[in-house]
């Protein structure tokens, strides 16, 4: 009796061991996001419809219609991971937690850059001095390829802070992969707001340059994207991502009452390198 006992006893432990060798899908790491936390940094590029910048001061009041801007690439950079120099490029950080398996809040900083062409012509109106009359404006129309009237970027940057609301979904099966702790595919949707904190570079109208960190204004957005996870931990994440900025309280000068004020639509490529572990 006490033989067939302890037989019982080790029959029953060796199948134990077997059944928790060979765990179910359902168990594997990836297969549950509920208290992971991930963290990205990538880089982007950006395009921005045509904007009405309203300018004021004390002796000036006046407006530039449909300028148009672009942004300012540094291309594949060593400065993208260089810790001295990682904020000079067009950067994204995000800082995210899963609350479920789907969703996830964030944090992050969309770092893009915003100089206006120089090389242009636009409509003004407004009052401005007018030794600037039948020199760089004529006929109600600023030919911004002078200097000398106006140089505008927001180029270190175009910093949109912002919390995001995202959602993931394990799309493996579509591509027959059955080791998602070996490779997963993911679709990721969101949406988000927050401010606009930039380091706005101007010169305007023989002005001295200023070039200050500033609260300007907010902005909301929406992206999508393709994630990439490797071994668990390690991802690969594509996004798309547009939205919409207003900025009514730009600093143009070091006098206080001096000022301006845009609102434009902007898209964003992103490609970003990260981690995801649970706590």
């Amino acid at each position: 009796m006490h033989k067939l006992t302890l037989f019982t006893i080790t029959l029953f432990s060796f199948f134990n061991c077997l059944s928790q060798e060979s765990k179910p899908i359902s168990e594997k790491y990836t297969a549950h996001n509920k208290g992971k936390v991930y963290i990205y940094w990538g880089g982007n590029r950006d395009s921005y419809t045509n904007s009405d910048i309203h300018f004021k001061g004390n002796n000036y009041d006046f407006t530039l219609y449909d300028v148009a801007a672009v942004d300012k690439p540094k291309g594949w950079h060593i400065d993208y991971i260089n810790p001295s120099r990682m904020t000079i490029p067009q950067t994204n950080f995000r800082l995210g937690y899963f609350i479920n398996d789907h969703y996830n809040i964030s944090i992050g900083l969309d770092h893009m850059k915003y100089v206006m062409v120089q090389n242009q012509t636009v409509r003004i109106t407004g009052n401005y001095p007018t030794s600037y009359d039948a020199t760089v404006i004529n006929n109600g129309v600023v030919d911004l390829s002078d200097e000398s009237f106006l140089t505008f970027e927001h180029t270190d940057g175009l910093n949109y802070i912002n919390s995001e609301i995202s959602r993931v979904d394990d799309i493996s099966k579509i591509f027959k992969i059955r080791d998602t702790d070996k490779f997963q595919i993911s679709l990721t949707e969101g949406a988000g707001g927050g401010i606009l904190y930039p380091k706005t570079n101007v010169m305007l109208m023989g002005q001295p340059r200023h070039d200050d960190f500033n609260v300007a204004g907010y902005g909301v957005s929406a992206k999508a994207g393709l994630n990439l996870t490797f071994f668990k931990y390690f991802f690969i994440q594509a996004e798309l991502k547009g939205g919409y900025i207003n900025m009514p309280n730009i600093k143009t000068t070091f006098d206080n009452s001096d000022s301006a004020s845009q609102h434009f639509m902007f898209f964003q490529r992103v490609i970003a390198f990260g981690g995801i572990f649970k706590i």
